[in-house]
């Protein structure tokens, strides 16, 4: 089993920045494309950003040049630094692995417990 711990949510006022961190704890697996997913109330889960085990990233289009994704693979954690926060990236922040058992090829994805990002106007 693995485990993805989120950290970072809080309120802040529209301009402000704050940090997301994810870390995953278990034993034997392989991380491969880690990333975050948000959801508003009343909206569907839509992906933020993407980070690739070899470091290629890719954003939604309303986040670039915003926000940054990176991870430490020593640690086994993926962060997510938000700048220039708008009332509009409000929503819950979900971290997710996509996971290899050492034994199995298959992939596995799994995901955070979620952490509420509030940004006023």
């Amino acid at each position: 089993q693995v485990q993805l711990v989120e950290s970072g949510g809080g309120l802040v006022q529209a301009g402000g920045s704050l940090r997301l961190s994810c870390a995953a704890s278990g034993s034997r697996f392989q991380i491969n494309t880690m990333g975050w997913y948000r959801q508003a109330p009343g909206k569907e889960r839509e992906l933020v950003a993407t980070i690739t085990s070899s470091g290629s990233t890719n954003y939604e289009d309303s986040v670039k040049g915003r926000f940054t994704i990176s991870r430490d693979n020593a640690k086994s954690t993926v962060y997510l630094q938000m700048n220039s926060l708008k009332p509009e990236d409000t929503a819950v922040y979900y971290c997710n692995a996509r996971i290899t058992r050492t034994w199995s090829v298959t992939m596995y994805d799994y995901w955070g417990q979620g952490t509420q990002v509030t940004v006023s106007s």
